[in-house]
């Protein structure tokens, strides 16, 4: 399943979680050193996801039966992944700073492995670009952050 965002929000991020999670983005163990640099915050059922742009997002959300194998690296500008559990079986992906829901998904309860593909990340000047992310999401037991390909 495969679900088109275009959304705006601010900086520099979106959220992803269970729609129960306490939401503690403004925590300072949220945005830790390791998380911006790896471009994913996670939290108890969200994860943040850090982009390029400052407001404007485009992107998609695909929801998969089991990960993603044979991924051509050299499409992207940064990878990285984490796990997010989803405790009421409501994933939803919100803005920052409103927690605006932008989409809303049922799922089953469980956890859930998140991976995020940013590509075109040289293309944002100031506030805007044409930056693009692919959130994919499927079920799995591994939680811990790890990022595949790093953008410098």
């Amino acid at each position: 399943m495969n679900h088109k965002l275009d959304f705006y929000t601010q900086y520099h991020q979106l959220y992803i979680g269970d729609k129960e999670s306490p939401q503690g983005t403004d925590d300072g163990n949220f945005w830790t050193e390791d998380a911006t640099d790896s471009r994913l915050a996670i939290g108890e059922g969200i994860l943040g996801i850090g982009l390029e742009c400052y407001g404007p997002f485009k992107g998609e959300l695909v929801l998969l039966d089991k990960k993603r194998n044979g991924v051509e690296y050299s499409q992207y500008d940064h990878i990285v992944e984490g796990g997010l559990n989803v405790r009421s079986g409501i994933l939803q992906v919100l803005d920052c700073p409103n927690l605006n829901v932008e989409l809303e998904l049922k799922l089953n309860p469980g956890i859930y492995r998140v991976r995020v593909y940013s590509l075109n990340l040289n293309s944002v000047e100031g506030d805007a670009g044409n930056d693009y992310y692919i959130i994919e999401v499927w079920p799995d037991t591994h939680t811990e952050r790890t990022v595949l390909k790093q953008y410098e």
